[in-house]
């Protein structure tokens, strides 16, 4: 039989290899070895797709729950998806204007799949079946995304995100740990009777306080405003999708909270509560936080009427 030849291509492919687990202290025979015996990759297998529909465990019989956590995983890996490019932008220098300007409009393509697809949850769960299911979910909350909360922190600087009412005094302060005790968000999850933290927030400090901080330490000088002030400065393209960046999840996304909260918890006269016990109806409007990741892309009118026109959609009989 004659003995077929090996493609000069493969023959370089194998060199390569060789020096790549020589350089390793590393015998490519046994690698390849190990290769001929294994098994062929199947997609299910790649991708753990049978762990991954493990995943629900709802707390209750009523089947729209499988739906409300469905809904919030594919939120998360939305979020991973996110934070990826984010970190790829902060932690990786220099980054060329094209590659910032590319992971930008990513993350906002994934924003837009976001907050396009909260109607899927919000017209996909009958609205009495919400309401018998929620209770059994505290003290759990969306509230306690940290995802979303380490993807405001990598796009601006900690005082950005502060409480409106100290962003003056604390103008001049540096020390995230002093910053991070008085984020927006804080404000949002207090009881709505005593104005004490809720249970929900002391969790969500308790398990990722320390981690919001030193993220906050390392991404100081390299956040995506950073970045942009000091190698993008001017940018059209850049201050564009920054913008878009800034709209979508400080005005956008709220809304979209906003709007389902709306119409699963306010029934006229009552108001019913947010199942963390956060006090959505001051929390969610994003005129009243205005958090402005990029405030110097902004003029001084539209910082001011922050989330205004979306009020009056709101209030429209026909929003």
């Amino acid at each position: 039989m004659e003995e077929k030849k090996i493609d000069e291509t493969i023959r370089q492919q194998l060199t390569k290899l060789g020096e790549k687990y020589e350089a390793m202290g590393q015998d490519l025979s046994s690698y390849l070895d190990g290769l001929l015996y294994s098994d062929y990759l199947t997609y299910w297998d790649y991708i753990h797709l049978d762990t991954l529909l493990s995943l629900q465990s709802p707390r209750t019989a009523i089947p729209d729950e499988k739906i409300f956590i469905l809904y919030h995983q594919v939120t998360e890996l939305y979020f991973r998806m996110i934070l990826n490019e984010m970190e790829q932008s902060v932690f990786t220098d220099p980054v060329g204007e094209t590659t910032f300007l590319k992971r930008l409009k990513r993350i906002n393509r994934y924003l837009d799949h976001l907050i396009d697809s909260f109607d899927v949850m919000t017209d996909g769960m009958d609205q009495d079946q919400f309401l018998a299911f929620r209770m059994a979910l505290l003290p759990a909350s969306g509230f306690q995304s940290a995802q979303y909360r380490k993807l405001e922190i990598y796009s601006t600087d900690f005082k950005n995100l502060l409480n409106l009412e100290k962003r003056d005094e604390l103008k001049n302060e540096s020390d995230i740990s002093v910053l991070y005790e008085f984020l927006y968000w804080k404000t949002g999850a207090t009881e709505l009777a005593t104005g004490k933290k809720t249970l929900t927030l002391r969790q969500f400090e308790a398990k990722y306080g320390k981690e919001f901080i030193e993220l906050g330490q390392q991404t100081a000088d390299c956040n995506l405003l950073s970045k942009y002030k000091e190698h993008y400065l001017g940018n059209e393209e850049i201050v564009t999708e920054m913008k878009k960046l800034d709209l979508k999840a400080n005005v956008d996304w709220p809304l979209q909270h906003l709007k389902s909260a709306t119409r699963y918890l306010q029934r006229d006269p009552d108001v019913i509560k947010a199942s963390g016990g956060t006090n959505w109806q001051k929390y969610l409007p994003p005129r009243r936080q205005r958090i402005i990741f990029y405030p110097e892309l902004w003029t001084q009118e539209e910082m001011k009427e922050w989330g205004q026109k979306f009020k009056r959609a709101l209030e429209s009989p026909h929003a």
